[in-house]
């Protein structure tokens, strides 16, 4: 699979302070990135960096497998907080002001991109009269004029209701599924990015504390039975031959981690007893994914 944004000791300093510090990101084409951070972590500096709207003050960006940034940008659509659109316009003639910007003129391309963004049925109709998240799609909208083969968003469901979270998240999905464009999304809402993310990465006080994929989150927050052991080979054993399941992971610090027979914790501690395996703490473990992103945030 081939890289399209990777960067290296990215770091950016204003006024002597680092605001993203040594990050080493690596999006993957076909991801849907989910970018977790608080408020003021780097979120916005990272992609003003990689979209060429902020100097990097250490490290290195290569997009595409390449270092030439002028070439490859054009090849990125960006929105960095609200998109800048004309409110006392329509959403065609939006789109048409910016097609002529960028040397397009197809009106056939508009009306595509208006189904595409799920705004055909209103299209003549003045932004100033849309709802925010019918603003965010017309943004998405214009950035999908020059083709991109790879997006990045800045708190695009930031402040949108319940309906208007559920739009954008079918939209990504279209366009990652169905156009093939590999999609970075910045956002301090695990719960909704965990729905379509297929990559994440964490950052934190502008440094990149961990980047896992999906499948990962979700075994890092599997309901579980944690056990601390005085012999956790001896332990393994019990649970194999006696048990007779597989489903456990022999952690650091003489810690197991079960997840089968969650419902009968007295029978495992018992068997692992009587079969001379000190136990020293027995605790039902695993978190929601909000708690896991509160966890890692400290």
């Amino acid at each position: 699979m081939n890289t399209i944004l990777k960067t290296s000791g990215l770091t950016k300093v204003y006024a002597g302070k680092k605001v993203v510090s040594q990050v080493n990101m690596t999006v993957k084409q076909g991801d849907i990135y989910g970018f977790i951070g608080e408020n003021g972590a780097g979120k916005t500096t990272l992609i003003r960096m990689v979209s060429g709207l902020a100097a990097t003050s250490e490290g290195s960006i290569e997009l595409f497998g390449s270092k030439s940034l002028n070439q490859h940008r054009k090849r990125i659509g960006t929105i960095i907080e609200y998109p800048a659109v004309h409110v006392n316009l329509s959403a065609k003639e939006n789109l048409a002001i910016y097609s002529r910007l960028l040397g397009v003129n197809d009106n056939k391309k508009i009306e595509n991109i208006l189904e595409i963004i799920g705004l055909n049925d209103v299209g003549s109709k003045n932004v100033k009269k849309f709802s925010l998240g019918m603003k965010q799609r017309l943004g998405i909208g214009i950035a999908l004029i020059g083709n991109p083969d790879f997006l990045m968003l800045d708190e695009p469901i930031n402040g949108l209701d319940p309906s208007g979270i559920k739009e954008m998240r079918e939209l990504f999905q279209r366009l990652n599924r169905e156009m093939g464009i590999t999609i970075l999304i910045s956002s301090h809402i695990l719960g909704e990015l965990s729905k379509i993310a297929t990559r994440y990465g964490i950052i934190k006080k502008g440094v990149l504390i961990d980047e896992f994929k999906s499948e990962e989150l979700y075994d890092r927050c599997k309901r579980s039975l944690k056990i601390s052991v005085d012999n956790p080979a001896r332990a393994a054993n019990i649970l194999e031959t006696i048990l007779g399941t597989k489903q456990f992971d022999v952690l650091e610090n003489n810690y197991i981690r079960v997840f089968d027979m969650l419902d009968r914790p007295e029978i495992v501690n018992k068997e692992l007893v009587t079969n001379g395996v000190s136990v020293y703490s027995l605790q039902m473990a695993g978190q929601d994914l909000e708690d896991y992103f509160m966890n890692l945030m400290g």
